[in-house]
């Protein structure tokens, strides 16, 4: 099991191309948290490879953070972690919409900040663009933080092509993240992973296994925590499942051929549409974690990927959100 370490972008940071996405240990896939159970999770994730942890300060509230924290305390030296700020919440979880002011920016740096208990953050994204602000104003208070040595790199997540550039003229993007897998494909048609290249740009895929449900490991939404947000996700409704178990159908046919499991199929076909595409799959348990890391010794065939495409639905039933 290989994790191989690449360049992210035109930083200095250097993680393998499999992360860990950390939102899911705090809330939004339902259950209750267990802090004790998702440390040894991190802890083993740095003893299999991984490098690169991702969190936000939105996930928990800030739980998230305070727990990567906890869990990095004598670990720092060897991990890459990347924290987002941008949307809003309350302190009882309550939405209060999306700030890409730079006085929210400096802020939410700086909450971050003493949450990670870091002088530092490797990697800063904007969550979302504010649509009341120019990005160059978003990206310019992001910019001074750099300056200012409480950040080494920024990024951007879920920005349009136009926004990517206009962000990229104020200062160097390092990594844009967005989603990207089998059943979310907009990146490549609206050229936000042209824009990317172009550019330099790394690309951090986030939801590469369809939050779930490109593993198979679901057998309906019925099984799915009472709490669990994906009950009132489009994509997940009964409707959608339906027409969109035409993608397992196809995970299942080509992970039968390379005695793999349809998770990793899923994540090795992301990997595989570049070697500047880096993958944040998200998960609680170590086992999922081994089997996310078990997709880089999965190999394609240009022929393969073409005839993956081939099977592919044109079009995956509901909207992402």
């Amino acid at each position: 099991m290989t994790n191989p370490i690449q360049t992210l972008g035109k930083s200095t940071l250097r993680v393998g191309r499999i992360g860990l996405g950390c939102m899911g240990m705090s809330e939004f896939y339902g259950g209750a948290r267990d802090d004790a159970l998702h440390i040894k999770t991190l802890h083993a994730a740095v003893e299999l490879g991984v490098q690169h942890f991702d969190t936000a300060d939105m996930y928990g509230v800030g739980h998230n953070e305070s727990l990567l924290a906890r869990a990095f305390k004598d670990r720092w030296s060897q991990v890459t972690v990347a924290t987002k700020f941008g949307v809003r919440r309350g302190q009882e979880g309550e939405w209060l919409g999306i700030s890409g002011r730079p006085e929210y920016v400096r802020e939410a740096c700086e909450m971050s900040l003493r949450r990670l208990g870091v002088d530092t953050i490797d990697l800063y994204y904007q969550h979302r663009p504010d649509p009341n602000v120019p990005v160059e104003e978003s990206v310019g208070a992001m910019k001074k933080l750099v300056e200012d040595g409480k950040v080494r790199f920024i990024g951007v997540s879920e920005f349009s092509a136009e926004q990517i550039r206009a962000a990229h003229a104020v200062h160097p993007i390092t990594a844009l993240q967005t989603e990207y897998s089998l059943w979310t494909r907009h990146v490549e048609t609206e050229d936000i992973l042209k824009t990317c290249r172009e550019l330099g740009i790394a690309f951090v895929a986030y939801s590469p296994l369809g939050r779930g449900f490109l593993t198979g490991a679901i057998s309906s939404r019925e099984t799915l925590d009472a709490s669990d947000w994906r009950r009132s996700n489009p994509r997940f409704s009964e409707d959608a499942w339906a027409k969109n178990a035409r993608f397992l159908e196809v995970l299942r046919g080509i992970a039968a051929q390379k005695h793999a499991t349809e998770a990793q199929v899923a994540l090795a076909w992301v990997l595989a549409q570049g070697d500047d595409i880096f993958t944040i799959p998200g998960t609680r348990r170590i086992e999922r974690l081994k089997e996310n890391l078990g997709a880089n010794d999965l190999v394609f065939s240009q022929e393969e990927l073409a005839d993956i495409r081939s099977q592919l639905p044109e079009q995956t039933a509901g909207a992402r959100y």
